[in-house]
């Protein structure tokens, strides 16, 4: 059995990344100690323990960094197995929710970033794109209670559901309506926000928005 001594979270509040590994970490039933970081003025152990892209998350344990969200996840994962896991052990469907996981990062966190930084017809191809991941992203739940299927609280769940405290943000900024355009998508949203761990992990919708006015304001976004 994996020894829970010495971890330790380096994160930022606002960040569906680091949301990903307390949701994580709870689910897994590891206490661990949370360093909040001020991403303007960067700690010294978040520079050292990440010295390649100087970001959050980083997970330590028992000294050793682990960087990058869903590795962060598959570490946990497999260190801590006692309880249910996140992964399949079969190659097929680990795979599978690994392009799952992955094109989340690649789609629906790239889009989010062109609503806060473009304006016009760039501004209506990233709302366009938006409605398009979403459908996709759908599609793929179906009828299933969580994307892994069955009572299984998976990986794809786990990385996808801190977004949904962005959903507010994004409304605002493209005007698009996301529980008409995706129903399923937000009632699979509701059922994870029943999790003690998911409830506790994710912001304010409306603290996530201001924080974002915040920054858009200071990149000079329009």
């Amino acid at each position: 059995m994996a020894t829970e001594s010495a971890v330790k979270l380096l994160d930022f509040w606002v960040s569906p990344f680091g949301q990903r590994c307390r949701i994580a970490l709870a689910e897994k039933g590891v206490e661990y100690e949370y360093q909040e970081e001020n991403l303007s003025e960067k700690s010294e152990l978040l520079l050292k323990s990440n010295p390649i892209h100087k970001k959050i998350p980083v997970l330590l344990h028992g000294g050793k960094p682990v960087c990058e969200s869903l590795i962060i996840l598959q570490y946990i994962d497999e260190v801590w197995p006692e309880k249910a896991s996140f992964l399949p052990s079969d190659p097929y469907a680990r795979a599978h929710a690994l392009f799952w996981a992955d094109y989340v990062d690649r789609k629906v966190y790239e889009c989010g970033i062109r609503f806060r930084k473009t304006s016009g017809e760039a501004l209506e191809a990233a709302t366009k794109e938006f409605v398009e991941i979403l459908k996709t992203l759908e599609a793929e739940l179906g009828d299933k209670k969580y994307f892994a299927g069955g009572d299984t609280f998976g990986l794809v769940d786990i990385a996808l559901v801190p977004f949904m405290s962005w959903f507010y943000t994004y409304e605002a900024y493209s005007g698009i309506r996301i529980e008409e355009e995706s129903p399923k998508l937000v009632k699979w949203a509701e059922r994870c926000k029943e999790r003690e761990s998911v409830a506790k992990a994710l912001p304010d919708p409306v603290k996530v928005y201001e924080f974002a006015e915040r920054l858009k304001k200071r990149i000079g976004g329009k």
